[in-house]
């Protein structure tokens, strides 16, 4: 490197890291207004934008750093690994077309990755954003505890009226409402993914709650967000679930008191079981599994073991670069396993994989796999080598991210956009609070 190089570096790696005022702001609604998810993606497309020309602005004018060097590469590295295996996967895909858009219109989340992680890469816009998402998911707590006392989400109900009021129809089409086994929450019956969506977002609530509170506070968040995830009956949710607390309990009560919480916890879910009907029934069909029966199985999974064989029947006829991103549902047909039998979902293909790693390999192929598998190592490489303090501060995003990506785990479509958006949106926070190193005040 010459002088006049190593100057040019010196001087840039001094520049200030300066978050924005408004960052954490576009992040909290950004999360609030998932129930209303056309208003959601809004708020991303148009917080990209303004990220991208924030970011123009201030390379332009060298005022300071949006983000630290290593956070710029490890945002930007997580994206390639997100985006580049929908591009590789459109040659061949079954629809050339959808696959093609799909990797067009996911260009915006790498600005908003850079957002994201500006956001949370000072220590004040840091506490302002994982707060502000501890409010967000305590407020979505007590709303479904309400419902669960009532029959009736205060949250839904008021979104509901507005909608009503300002475009003559509600929240829910009638053909779309999901069955009534679930709780529904803020989501509303039309969005059954409440138990999935808290499961994945709890970790915010109970380290902040930990960390006001201690072991009262921790206990009592755990117990308001585990049962309603146990009664929005998502079986990933509870799985998702079980690990948040098996985490941050461990950390906060040892391994002993731990085992008795969850002991308890198993009396407690038995309990809610013997007033729901609904959930007897999910607890009865997940005990089936320990059948052994392939019927038994697949009943216990709704009818995930057969959409995983036409997974796996779509990895071996396009192995290198699979069948095209959000391309599943045209290929079942072809790779149905029992095209003459009713399916355990309902009319109509398979939508997805269901598992994240039959979701990458089927529809982005070998290729897709090993670009998501360098994102992880890449991930992991930076917490291993992290400062402990980078470590404390990065723990909520962190632990959200972990559990929501667990590969031992059935899933929603990643490369959905809600559920492509809420896992950027962790990967984001956690590149941010571990690799933000700034103290400005933004």
């Amino acid at each position: 490197m010459s002088a006049a190089e190593a100057s040019l570096s010196s001087r840039t790696a001094a520049l200030p890291v300066t978050g924005w005022r408004w960052a954490p702001a576009f992040v909290l609604a950004f999360v609030a207004l998932w129930p209303m998810p056309g208003y959601a993606e809004a708020v991303l497309a148009l917080g990209a934008l303004a990220g991208l020309g924030r970011v123009l602005v201030v390379r332009m004018r060298g005022q300071g750093r949006l983000l630290s060097g290593p956070a710029w590469a490890l945002s930007s590295a997580l994206f390639a690994a997100y985006w580049a295996p929908e591009l590789l996967s459109a040659p061949g895909a079954v629809d050339v077309g959808r696959a093609l858009g799909e990797s067009a219109a996911d260009l915006r989340y790498l600005p908003f990755l850079w957002l994201v992680a500006a956001a949370v890469a000072t220590p004040t816009g840091r506490q302002r954003t994982f707060d502000g998402l501890a409010i967000i998911v305590a407020a979505w707590t007590l709303d479904a505890l309400v419902q669960i006392a009532t029959g009736i989400s205060p949250l839904f109900w008021s979104l509901d009226q507005l909608k009503w009021q300002f475009s003559g129809h509600g929240m829910c089409a009638m053909e779309d409402i999901a069955a009534g086994d679930r709780l529904s929450g803020v989501l509303g019956p039309c969005n059954a993914k409440l138990g999935l969506v808290m499961a994945s977002m709890s970790p915010f609530l109970l380290i902040a709650a930990a960390r006001r509170f201690g072991v009262a506070g921790w206990l009592l968040a755990t117990a308001a967000v585990g049962l309603v995830v146990l009664m929005g009956g998502a079986r990933a949710g509870w799985i998702t679930f079980a690990l948040v607390a098996a985490v941050t309990g461990w950390q906060l009560l040892g391994v002993r008191r731990l085992a008795l919480i969850a002991l308890l916890g198993v009396f407690a879910a038995a309990g809610a079981a013997a007033l729901s009907p609904q959930l007897q029934q999910r607890l009865q069909r997940t005990a089936a599994a320990m059948s052994g029966d392939e019927a038994g199985v697949d009943n216990a999974l709704s009818g995930r073991a057969r959409i995983w064989q036409a997974a796996g029947c779509m990895v071996a006829s396009s192995p290198i670069n699979g069948i095209g991103v959000r391309g599943f549902r045209e290929a079942f047909p072809a790779c149905d396993p029992a095209p003459q039998s009713a399916p355990a979902w309902g009319q109509g293909p398979a939508l997805h994989a269901h598992q994240l790693v039959l979701e990458i390999l089927s529809e982005t192929g070998v290729l897709g796999l090993l670009l998501w598998c360098a994102g992880a190592a890449l991930a992991i490489r930076a917490w291993r080598y992290a400062e402990p303090a980078a470590r404390a501060q990065a723990r909520p995003a962190m632990l959200a991210l972990a559990v929501t990506v667990f590969p031992l785990n059935t899933h929603l479509a990643f490369y959905s956009t809600f559920w492509g958006g809420v896992t950027l949106l962790l990967a984001a926070l956690y590149v941010g609070s571990l690799l933000g190193t700034g103290d400005g005040q933004g």
